[in-house]
């Protein structure tokens, strides 16, 4: 007979004092930390314990005995559910000030290096209907809250959000808040075409099933709109299905400018690897940012805020000083949005990235604008970045690094310093690792000046953009 799993308590009227790392809140009950989702501090609450461990616990609230006072309504019908957007509960001001904390905790607690003032964190123009990108995954048996269940509702397949924790549940969404009206309108019109022809949705855990995904990007600048159709084929009816739903697509959603689909076969919904198809329009969309264009396809890195993006660079073109005289090193260079939008103002630009496919965007980019002063390079970080290319391609007066969230290769920060750039404008999305990569450079540089962006509104995620000089 199997051990009997051990029954976990409920705790009664416990106050939520604080926020925590990834979007929980916090409180303290028989001398154990303990971590809550989708609560506000001042909330008074009963929790049930998902998971106990000697010093902490993990639990969520089963009643919310009295409303924090600084508690406002949440606007998205799926909040509590999706772990999207956990802070929708908070107003905004407080979102703000919980993330300059953030920045300011992790660059001193991790970093430990000597910092200059921090300065308030810029606000995001808008607080709903920012993103111009979200993926939605099908699956064959969405997954049901408590009440759903308790009323009968029959499980069936969804379009939604992989469910936190857990690659082979999918929470059914109705309407997301935080992306263009288009894109719902979308999304709920192929779901609907889907369940209605009969197409059968993936399981995850079976490794069958004919629609996978639907990326779904929007250009803030010119209002076209990419969809992307992630499917697994596996016979002729399959691909005769595709077409029927990529042709009523194309019929009746006109606000698709690029209608694109993709074949998966792989265990995971990645796509840098395969081959995407153009159905209808081109492979791109168009982005603007002070004049300049740039080319957003499948697999191009774009940030999600477009118009705080503009925000973000100003503040990096800034912090770079440029005079027109400099060589600037753009690292991680994505699609080059960064690259070109200093080379107007430096003598030239190198940026180098991982991945071929952006490497090509970035050179198409910087052609499509007119920019003969940026040159683009593919491969490893670590591997390019060495003494030989620097000496090939120049010293860098100016090095730019907007780094993914595992933030550098401790290589990487070592060619950084053998480079001896004057200036490093470090851009992060993780202060946590930003901070681990400033304690590296503190032997060669110094932190000159602090600027927090709120590119992710109703989420804890924050950006970061740090100056740094180098000492005398």
């Amino acid at each position: 007979m199997g051990r009997k799993k051990k029954l976990l308590p409920v705790w009664e009227h416990v106050t939520i004092e604080d926020v925590a790392a990834e979007g929980m809140a916090l409180a303290r009950v028989e001398g154990r930390v303990v971590f809550v989702p989708f609560a506000v501090p001042g909330d008074v609450a009963d929790l049930r314990v998902r998971r106990m461990k000697s010093r902490y616990a993990e639990a969520e609230v089963e009643h919310l005995v009295v409303p924090s006072p600084r508690r406002v309504e949440p606007f998205c019908p799926h909040f509590g559910t999706c772990g999207g957007c956990r802070w929708q509960a908070l107003p905004y001001a407080d979102q703000l000030r919980y993330k300059q904390r953030q920045v300011e905790d992790a660059l001193r607690r991790i970093g430990g290096v000597e910092l200059p003032p921090v300065a308030p964190i810029l606000p995001s123009e808008r607080v709903r209907g920012y993103r111009n990108k979200l993926d939605f995954a099908f699956g064959s048996r969405r997954w049901l809250t408590r009440s759903q269940m308790e009323a009968g509702v029959e499980r069936g397949g969804g379009l939604g959000f992989h469910l936190p924790g857990a690659f082979d549940k999918v929470i059914d969404i109705d309407r997301c808040e935080l992306m263009p009206e288009v894109n719902n309108r979308v999304r709920s019109a192929v779901k609907a075409y889907a369940l209605s022809h009969g197409l059968t949705f993936y399981d995850a855990r079976a490794g069958h099933g004919l629609m996978r995904g639907l990326m779904l990007r929007t250009s803030e600048a010119t209002g076209e709109v990419m969809a992307l159709v992630q499917v697994r084929m596996e016979t002729d009816d399959d691909r005769r299905a595709v077409q029927g739903l990529l042709a009523y697509m194309a019929e009746e959603l006109p606000e698709v400018t690029s209608l694109l689909y993709v074949d998966n076969h792989k265990c995971n919904d990645t796509i840098g690897d395969l081959d995407v198809h153009a159905y209808k329009g081109p492979s791109y969309i168009v982005e603007e940012m002070e004049g300049l264009r740039f080319r957003v396809g499948p697999k191009s890195f774009y940030q999600t805020n477009a118009r705080q993006a503009y925000e973000l660079y100003k503040v990096a073109r800034r912090f770079a000083g440029l005079t027109g005289c400099e060589l600037v090193y753009d690292l991680y260079t994505g699609t080059g949005t960064i690259a070109c939008f200093v080379a107007r103002a430096a003598r030239a630009v190198v940026g180098i990235e991982y991945v071929p496919e952006a490497v090509e965007a970035a050179r198409a980019g910087a052609a499509l604008n007119g920019i003969d002063n940026a040159t683009f390079f593919a491969g490893d970080m670590k591997d390019v970045l060495s003494p030989a290319f620097v000496e090939a391609h120049g010293h860098p007066d100016v090095v730019i690094t907007d780094p993914p969230r595992a933030g550098m290769h401790p290589g990487v920060v070592r060619a950084v310093i053998d480079a001896a750039p004057a200036r490093i404008v470090y851009v992060s999305c993780n202060p946590a690792t930003q901070a681990r990569d400033l304690a590296l450079l503190d032997e060669a540089y110094r932190v000159e000046a602090v600027q927090p962006v709120d590119m992710f509104p109703q989420t804890h995620h924050v950006e970061n953009v740090v100056l740094l000089t180098r000492r005398p």
